[in-house]
Formats: structure tokens, sequence, C-alpha cells
């Protein structure tokens, strides 16, 4: 049974065989002087691990697993597999991925392979045991991680197509259910026999595209844990496994793909530099690198999402992690406040890509802890002294729980749903496919710049968790009708509903329902709407005396034609046909209420709402600080001030606090120098 270590893991991964001259000894004294704790190795060269079919080399590895262990570093060994050999690519062609239905994704990068062919899990199961089986008892390893980054692609393959209609084939029964549930007399798609469904490449219906990618993900989850499987046959007890999870990746359902791991691990990106400044710059755009603190806190409550439990993080930035025209490395002291801001989220390791900056490949600028001279500069110091910190803080701050103030609803099928069909609109007109996370996002960050703490919940989470007093479910359009009533029931038990756009409106096929809008919670909520308008500029929205609202507030993208039906007006739109309709109501709902946001709210106007809606949270004066909390596994309670500016700051505080670090006791206010974080206990010496 896997157990978190007794404090934060640190260190990053290594790759002793990229360097362009032998520097073993070096590095590793390096590490250990920058207080080290783990690597992690191997998961990268298939082709150095068996340079042809059936010739394996396996001690190469060894070395730094001896070096490391005598140091007191521990080691994550990787599975090659998301990187094929160019041998196996030559001698099995037919191993390669299609895009589209016969067209091969060339070999040249990496994931490019069909990992469901027989061929390919012939030879990934091969390397994978000779591996395993090389290193498993080595006292260094304390876990694996299997594959890297999966489901970059939607994977066209024949074998594939047929077993997905084998799969619809066992779910349906027959055609005429699937022509039923599937809409498919719409444009003559009505099938007469499962031979006539079409390949996806050319489809234009929403239900088939919405089952092909949960069908992709299903393929993501069982090619994870199946390779999950194969390592705990040799794996000594108290070894994990996990995968390192791109969370942007199209083929990747995070809940489920984790379930049959023994850990979450990730790889929270972030644009660095003014990008983290609050009051938030408003840098703008979300990708697989998040802009903005906001973005880097839901990053974190993303992967505690994933289990409800803590998580490692594999991979962050050491110095720019981008494409050779996007340098932008950290000013001091951010990479210890992003480390401390996702530990106090639940990261019980901070592992950097990668200790030594590539002198070769497609990731030449992508920096690491050592920049291309091998010499300890700038970030080696800044991160030495992280990891001394970590140290001093042992068991304090590992496998935190982190506190929550509200709860968001997350729900991968709703998110492809609306990439088939997105409702909103991109700047110049054309489809916004990141629209489930425009909705999800305004929301979210609405809750963090009110001062709030989140914790995100799938669907088949909110059964089982203990739910703050508010909860959002914004853009849960896929919607199941048992999930939608256990809204209505949190809210009727007490709690605070927060519904946004887009929520109830789809059924689990992304077909429209036919009941009055918000599907199953629209009489709960006392309003309905039956239309909808995009907004082409942001409409401006008035408050009134329950919800008072900055003049900057905003409605953006998207407004639905809300008509009370005993609901309460929150707020309103000011232009002369929207301000017909109220922009939001609430309405009290059993020993509670549901609210409903008919838009996607700007900052200004997200923010008032949640500070409507948690009026009781603390929260810093100052527009640069943001504080966090959490209890540590023997009760503690911890606090996290950081400042995300130049200018140093006072913060008053309700109790007296103890720096967990320096034991300087602060009575009523925390100094915080520029860019700077504290980690605070309760001052147990007051009175």
């Amino acid at each position: 049974m896997f157990e978190l270590p007794p404090r934060v893991l640190f260190g990053a991964a290594y790759y002793h065989e990229y360097q362009p001259y032998e520097r073993l000894k070096d590095d590793l004294d390096l590490m250990a002087e920058a207080r080290f704790t783990v690597i992690r190795v191997g998961e990268s060269v298939w082709s150095t691990w068996e340079p042809e079919n059936g010739r394996f080399d396996l001690d190469w590895l060894q070395p730094v697993l001896d070096g490391a262990h005598e140091r007191g570093i521990s080691v994550i060994l990787g599975t090659p597999t998301y990187a094929v050999p160019p041998w196996l690519a030559r001698q099995y062609p037919e191993i390669a991925g299609e895009s589209r239905t016969g067209e091969r994704i060339g070999w040249g990068a990496r994931q490019e392979v069909d990992f469901t062919h027989p061929a390919f899990r012939f030879h990934a199961e091969r390397v994978i045991r000779k591996i395993v089986a090389r290193y498993a008892d080595h006292p260094a390893v304390i876990g694996y991680q299997v594959d890297n980054e999966p489901g970059p692609h939607l994977l066209h393959n024949h074998g594939v197509f047929q077993r997905f209609v084998d799969e619809l084939r066992a779910r349906y029964g027959d055609v005429e259910t699937l022509n039923r549930e599937w809409g498919l007399v719409y444009w003559s798609h009505r099938l007469s026999t499962w031979a006539d469904l079409w390949t996806p490449d050319g489809n234009a219906q929403p239900q088939y595209d919405l089952a092909w990618r949960r069908f992709q993900a299903r393929l993501v989850t069982e090619f994870i844990a199946w390779q999950a499987d194969i390592v705990r046959e040799y794996a000594r007890p108290g070894q994990f496994v996990t995968t390192c999870i791109s969370y942007d990746r199209q083929g990747v359902e995070d809940d489920r793909l984790t379930e049959r791991l023994d850990v979450t691990a990730g790889n929270p990106y972030y644009t660095m530099q003014d990008a983290l400044e609050l009051p938030d710059p408003g840098v703008d755009g979300q990708d697989w690198t998040t802009n903005g603190t906001w973005a880097l806190y839901r990053s974190a409550d993303r992967m505690y999402s994933s289990r409800q439990e803590q998580f490692l993080v594999t991979e962050t930035n050491a110095q720019a992690i981008s494409y050779p025209w996007n340098n932008r490395p950290a000013y001091d002291g951010q990479w210890r406040q992003a480390a401390w801001a996702l530990i106090s989220r639940g990261a019980s390791m901070i592992e950097y890509w990668h200790w030594h900056t590539l002198h070769f490949g497609t990731e030449t600028y992508w920096g690491g802890i050592l920049p291309h001279n091998g010499r300890p500069g700038r970030v080696y110091r800044e991160l030495a002294t992280l990891g001394t910190e970590l140290e001093k803080a042992g068991d304090l701050t590992a496998a935190l729980t982190p506190d929550a103030d509200v709860a968001f609803l997350y729900d991968g099928p709703s998110k492809w749903a609306l990439q088939a069909q997105p409702p909103l609109a991109l700047a110049d007109g054309g489809a916004n496919g990141r629209s489930y996370e425009t909705v999800f996002d305004a929301f979210y960050r609405g809750a963090f710049d009110a001062g709030l703490q989140t914790r995100i919940l799938h669907p088949g989470q909110l059964s089982t968790a203990v739910l703050p007093e508010v909860l959002v479910a914004p853009a849960f359009y896929a919607a199941d009708d048992e999930t939608l009533d256990r809204l209505r029931a949190y809210a009727e038990a007490g709690g605070h509903l927060i519904v946004g756009p887009r929520t109830g409106y789809g059924d689990t096929e992304a077909r429209a329902r036919t009941e009055a809008q918000p599907g199953r919670l629209a009489e709960a909520a006392g309003v309905t709407y039956d239309e909808f308008s995009n907004l082409g500029t942001p409409l401006p929205v008035t408050g009134t005396e329950s919800l008072p609202l900055p003049p900057e507030a905003c409605a953006l993208h998207w407004a639905d034609g809300l008509q009370p039906q005993g609901a309460e007006e929150l707020a309103t739109y000011d232009h002369p046909h929207f301000g017909r309709w109220p922009t939001a109501t609430t309405h009290r709902h059993g020993a509670g209420r549901i609210t409903y946001v008919g838009t996607v709210p700007d900052p200004a106007f997200a923010r008032a709402v949640f500070e409507w809606a948690a009026p009781a949270a603390w929260r810093p004066a100052h527009p640069s600080v943001t504080a966090t909390s959490a209890t540590a596994r023997d009760g503690r309670r911890v606090r996290f001030l950081h400042n995300w500016s130049w200018e140093a700051v006072s913060v008053a505080v309700p109790t007296s606090l103890r720096n967990a670090l320096t034991d300087e006791v602060y009575p009523a206010a925390v100094p915080l120098g520029p860019w700077d974080v504290k980690i605070l206990t309760e001052d147990e010496t007051k009175g």
C-alpha cells in the first residue's frame, strides 16, 4: 500500500544519457547540496534501453541509481513507451497512428503510434518487463511513471474504429436503438446495419462525436492501466505507480485515468514574470501552459480533483518552458512562490523539468535548472533555497489537505460536447473551441479574486465528497439526471448552488433537453429561459441592493434570456434589448438557494458574485496578497501568505501566527517582501 512520504519530495527529471560529457558525480553532488530528495529517470529513451529489436542495454542506468542512493536521493523510474525507437517504426509500419482514417502520423516526434496495436503492445510489454525487472529491487526506486503525458491524439486506425463499433453494439444492442438515441433520422443518417456506421473523419453529428471522445479517453485509461498492472508484477511493497498527466490533452479523462493508479501526478506549467502579478495584469489565453496566478491555483485544484487527494508534480517550470521565441524565466522569488502555492493545494512532490538544459533536440531552449554551460546560476541558487525550506518544513507541509470555501463541478464529457458544438464565439466570429473552459474559468477566477479557496469535483465524486456551503456548476452540458438531481438536493439541504450557462441544457448524449431550461433545475431555481444570444461586445451590468456591482462589471460572450418564475433579480443588462432580462437571479429552495448567472461574467462581475455568496471568508485587504490554508496529516493548521507583486506589504491577520521556517511570531500582521511567501502556523504560545 503506497503512503505519501514524510516530507514533500523535491527534485527534477534527470537525463544522464543526454549530457554532453561525463558529469554524473558533479550533478548528483549539486543535487544533494540543493537538498534534492528525488529524481525521475529513463522514460524518454526506449532506443537506449533497446537499441535493436530484442537487444537490450539495461546497465547504463545503474551508476545513476547507485549514486542517487548514496546521497539519499530517491528515484522514480519511467517506462519509455511514449517515444518508440526508429527500428520499431521501420520494422512495424502498421503500428503508426492515424490522425484521420488512412492518414498515418509521420514518425519523427513522439507518441505517433497506435498504442492499441498488438505489435506495439508486444514490444512495449517486453521492454517494460526488462527495465522494471532489472531495477525493481534497487533501494533508490520508490515508484514508477508509466508512459508520459498520454492522450495527445484521437486515433482513427482501422482496428480502433472496429473496436468502437463493437462497443456501440454492446452498449445499444441494435442499430434501431442507436438510431433513436443519436437522432440519426436527421440528414438521412439512419443505419440499417452496423456496417453502415461511417468513420469519424467527416462526422458532423454531436452524439457520435461525444461517443467517440468518450471511447478515445477509455482507450487511454485502459493503456495506462495495462502498463500499471505489468509494473505491479515486479514492484516492491510501498512503491507507487503513476503517470505524468498533461491535463489539456484531448484523450485524457483524468478522474477515470487515475482510478487504476496509486497517486495522481502531472505537469502544471505556467507563464512566469508579469503574468503572475496581482492585481491581474489581464494576461489571457489558457493552454498547456496557464496564464495568471489564478490559473496556477486552478491547475493545482484540478490535480487534486482527480482522486480527491494529494498529488505529485512530476514536471514544472525550471527556466523558460516554451519555444525558442518565448523566453521568460521567473523573477526572483517566483519559483518559491509557485512551489509553495502548489504545496498549499495538496502537492506532495515538486519536481522540475529538468536538471540540465539540453544541447540538442526539439527542447534545446526549454530551460533546466542548470543552463547550457552546466554551471549553477540564479535558478539553481533559488531552488536550493527552496530545498532548504522544504527540509526545514519537514512533515508539516507533506500531504496537506487544502481548505475549500467553494466547490466547482468539472465535467470532461461536457467539455468535449462543447468542443463539438461551441456556444461561444471568438473575437473574429469563429468558433471558440475552448467554450467550456471559458465559462468554467470565468467562475473559477471570480472565486479566486474574491479570496476563496476551491475544491474541484467530478460528477461521480459528488456523492462521497463533503461539500462546502457554495457549489458552482458552470457549463455542465452533457448532464445526467442523477447528478442534476443531486445538485438540486444539495440546495434543498441548505447549500448555495450557483449555476452557469449551458448547465442542464443537454443530456448524456448531448441532446438538447425537452423540459424547461435549465433542465431538472428550472422549478427549484425559480427561473427559466427559451432563448439565448451571443454577445459581440461586453455589456455593462447593473447590480441591485442584494448584489451591488462595481461600475466596470460586464457580461461577456453570452446571454440567456432569463424569465424569473419566483426568483429574485440580482443584476440586469444595461442595454435596450437585453435589459428586458435579468443577468442573474437567486431563489430560495428548501433550506438553501439556487443562483443562476446567465452569462459569462467578467472578473469584476464574477468577483462580486462570490463576495456576495461567501461573505464570511477571511480575505487579506491588500490586492496583491493571497491567503490559503490547509490541514497537515497530524491535524496542525497551516497558512500560506503570498505577495504577488514588486511592493513590500504588511498583512493584518486575524490571529497570532508563527513562521514555520524561522519561528518568528507575528502577533497582528505579517510582513511580506516583493514576490514573497510565508508558511505559517497558529502561535500556540499566545495567551
